[in-house]
């Protein structure tokens, strides 16, 4: 049968349709993006993505949003749209639907891509393990976290809110960093840091240490710069964010007892190359007396182009046994 599958993060909206069959994903079509400033709600964005269709709209949704799924008025971590369950059949005009935490989506997708979707970062190159737990987290705008249960029937996906735990330092400039966000924060999660709006926390913290001017700048600007090479401060940001990012997927690695590890996030992609290079990997395996153990776990990166629509349209061909 066919969904419409929707990825609802803090910028962006995105849409697709989907053909599920026997609990999977068969088919996912051109995706559609649309920004969530420029809409004032799902169900109007909904409707502008219904326009630009050019067929009848699937009675059912498959939702991915970037916020805990909790009660009957779910409101997003970062954008400002308010998303209740119970009138989706109504404003949507769905008859069936699944709505699930972005990250949670991204664990569905995690469970049912094939090897080929995934690139190896570090640790044993081998495939994700099929039993056991892995470990999902990605940086995009908020810090996502999620457990994929494999176990020899299926899988569970644990969607969590691991992303807002308490940001640990490891040295002085991450002493820095931690003590100029607490000018802000009382308390600093690690989603201040390893998200893409962190970068700009780093980088004004390095170009402060370096006696330099610290303009006002956001994330984009730094990021553009970072990844173009065109800035040394917004460089050395970017291999510190890459740093961070390591020691919190260990940190996760560790918490939830896992044996393999995916980085997602539309920006874990983008910096794919930087990750690799950047001293991630050490950074990951610095578990004092678990380090052997660390460096046991593969890690990989997610490369489908699109894992939260998939994600979405999988869990709920989970759900509903389409």
């Amino acid at each position: 049968m066919d969904v419409i599958a929707v990825d609802i993060g803090g910028t962006h909206a995105r849409f697709a349709i989907a053909e599920v069959a026997d609990g999977r994903v068969v088919a996912l079509g051109e995706p559609v993006t649309l920004k969530t400033a420029e809409h004032a709600s799902l169900q109007t964005a909904w409707q502008a993505f219904e326009k630009k269709l050019d067929r009848p709209v699937p009675r059912a949704a498959a939702i991915g949003v970037a916020s805990p799924i909790t009660g009957d008025v779910i409101r997003m971590t970062n954008n400002p749209w308010v998303i209740r369950p119970s009138l989706i059949p109504e404003r949507l005009g769905a008859d069936t639907y699944t709505i699930v935490n972005d990250f949670g989506a991204i664990g569905h997708a995690v469970a049912q891509l094939p090897a080929d979707d995934f690139e190896h970062l570090c640790g044993p190159d081998t495939a994700l393990p099929a039993r056991g737990v892995i470990t999902v987290c990605g940086p995009g705008t908020g810090l996502g976290v999620a457990q994929v249960f494999r176990i020899d029937a299926g899988y569970h996906v644990l969607p969590t809110e691991g992303g807002h735990v308490d940001y640990a330092p490891l040295d002085p400039i991450e002493d820095a960093i931690l003590k100029r966000l607490r000018r802000t924060f009382t308390r600093v999660s690690t989603e201040r840091i390893c998200a893409g709006p962190g970068i700009v926390a780093i980088y004004e913290t390095l170009a402060e240490m370096e006696g330099r001017p610290v303009p006002t700048r956001d994330d984009k600007a730094i990021w553009r710069e970072a990844l173009e090479g065109t800035d040394s401060i917004a460089l050395a940001a970017l291999d510190r964010f890459c740093l961070a990012l390591g020691a919190t997927a260990g940190d996760l690695a560790l918490a939830h007892g896992a044996n393999g590890v995916v980085i997602a996030g539309g920006l874990g992609l983008r910096i794919k190359d930087r990750l690799i290079r950047s001293g991630f990997d050490q950074r990951f395996v610095a578990k004092g007396r678990f380090q052997s153990m660390m460096a046991g776990i593969p890690v990989k990166l997610i490369t489908h182009p699109q894992p939260g629509l998939f994600g979405a349209a999988a869990a709920f061909a989970q759900e509903h046994g389409a």
